[in-house]
């Protein structure tokens, strides 16, 4: 009897100070994964901050196919909470405590059953780069429980090497399913119409064709800034006009500027001039997305003129006309872009 008394006395000091250790033992975690995203961060703050994004990306979602996903009244923003169910992963909800566009999102994770209904914070970190690149940050952190210190103490991987290798993949998913979105494009031929022409201020050059799109921009902008240093009214959008091209030696001569209702006269040592496109019959086309597929939209464009029996008025030059700014339109997938081609 004395040994059994002994015995149940050892358990009970080997209890005792277990719970001590494990109670004692530092609870507090936190966790993060980091990666270059080629997007701007406008759109990937976009992504992240719509928790109906989360189901395309999000790891855990990935890993099971019985989650039942709710939302609640709202789905962005301060505010918006995002809810799952499952037997496989346990119940959990993520609600957005902060959004500060477009630099950071702060959310506060509930998981149960596993977790014992326990709580952390989710922090979300986007930090600009040079060529529209963006530094992405997912992490968590918080502190465990009694019992979330005791199970991981028995498991064989600890919280983060459980955790960091799950917000890599869910970074990985979502650059995918960015850029998977920046590159959705549409091109549609609008037919024959009829465009009013009019006088116009631009500047031109000379490049290759690949480079067009490069050195339209820098034009563009000084043209404007020539507009409003004369104080010259704009009309419409800034536009490209194709002089001469000339695809085998892959060069082309163009000019870009912006109409202006009417003739101006600048002075002899101006680089910006002012021309006058005259009214006429164009077939119209239209791009929505990259400026890359703008080939593929010109080709098409043509093609509809063979098929279609029309004829090239060659006297007259084809353009570009600009409809969004890449400056204040991020995601290249919502550029417009309307190609117009002169017929008789």
């Amino acid at each position: 009897m004395k040994i059994f008394k002994y015995l149940l006395f050892l358990i009970l000091i080997v209890l005792i100070g277990g719970s001590i250790y494990i109670a004692t033992k530092d609870g507090d975690y936190k966790f993060e994964e980091t990666q270059v995203f080629n997007a701007p961060q406008e759109i990937i703050f976009n992504e992240v901050n719509n928790l109906k994004n989360w189901e395309y990306w999000d790891p855990w979602n990935q890993e099971s196919d019985h989650l039942i996903i709710s939302y609640g009244d709202t789905i962005q923003g301060e505010g918006a909470v995002l809810s799952w169910e499952s037997d496989e992963l346990s119940d959990g909800k993520v609600e957005t405590l902060e959004a500060k566009p477009f630099k950071e999102i702060i959310q506060k994770i509930t998981l149960a059953q596993t977790f014992t209904n326990t709580s952390g914070k989710i922090y979300w970190n986007f930090e600009p780069l040079e060529n529209n690149q963006t530094k992405v940050t997912w992490g968590m952190e918080g502190k465990q429980s009694f019992k979330e210190k005791l199970s991981f103490l028995l498991a064989k991987e600890s919280l983060t090497q459980i955790m960091r290798p799950k917000l890599e993949k869910g970074l990985t998913k979502m650059q995918q399913i960015i850029t998977n979105k920046m590159n959705q494009y549409s091109i549609s031929v609008d037919g024959v119409v009829n465009h009013g022409g009019g006088y116009y201020m631009y500047t031109t050059t000379a490049s290759k064709i690949s480079q067009v799109n490069e050195k339209m921009r820098p034009m563009v902008t000084e043209v404007a800034n020539f507009m409003q240093s004369q104080n010259i009214e704009k009309i419409g959008n800034p536009f490209v006009l194709y002089n001469e091209w000339n695809q085998s030696n892959g060069t082309a001569i163009f000019s870009a500027g912006y109409f202006t209702p009417s003739e101006v006269i600048t002075p002899m040592d101006a680089n910006v001039l002012n021309g006058n496109m005259p009214n006429q019959k164009v077939l119209k086309t239209v791009l929505k997305g990259k400026y890359d597929n703008l080939e593929e939209a010109w080709n098409k464009a043509y093609d509809y003129i063979d098929k279609n029996g029309l004829e090239v008025a060659e006297e007259s030059k084809p353009f570009e006309v600009y409809l969004t700014n890449p400056d204040t339109t991020p995601n290249p997938a919502d550029w417009v872009t309307h190609i117009y081609i002169p017929v008789n």
